[in-house]
């Protein structure tokens, strides 16, 4: 196993403690290379993640992030599926005072699909 591989496996995702907790700011990520497996046909699927969220007491180490994003590329898991559970993985571990997950999904069969999760409002 390659130690990038290696990496990729064994992640979990990381949070650090945010210095200006008593502040509203927004933080924007996106990773425009993110790849996971139809879960009907096998084929690869290719996404741009973006997450959008207000920090309360904790902010997302970002290599820890990226493996775990990293980690959907040899997995079997719907559009939908795959963007609800990283939107509830980052919400569990941050408990931020906004969270949205956007999964922006290249066509595929002539079909573009857009997944977005969200808190309702920004302060849940």
């Amino acid at each position: 196993m390659r130690y990038g591989e290696k990496a990729i496996k064994e992640t979990k995702l990381e949070a650090w403690e945010n210095t200006y907790p008593e502040r509203d700011y927004e933080i924007n990520i996106t990773f425009p290379e993110f790849t996971c497996l139809c879960p009907r046909s096998g084929y690869p699927d290719f996404a741009t993640i973006k997450i959008n969220y207000v920090p309360n007491k904790k902010v997302i180490e970002l290599k820890s992030l990226k493996l775990y994003l990293n980690s959907f590329r040899n997995i079997h898991i719907s559009h939908e599926e795959v963007t609800n559970k990283i939107y509830s993985e980052l919400k569990k571990i941050l408990k931020p005072r906004f969270l949205e997950v956007i999964g922006d999904f290249n066509p595929r069969g002539n079909v573009k699909t857009v997944i977005h999760v969200a808190s309702e409002q920004k302060g849940d």
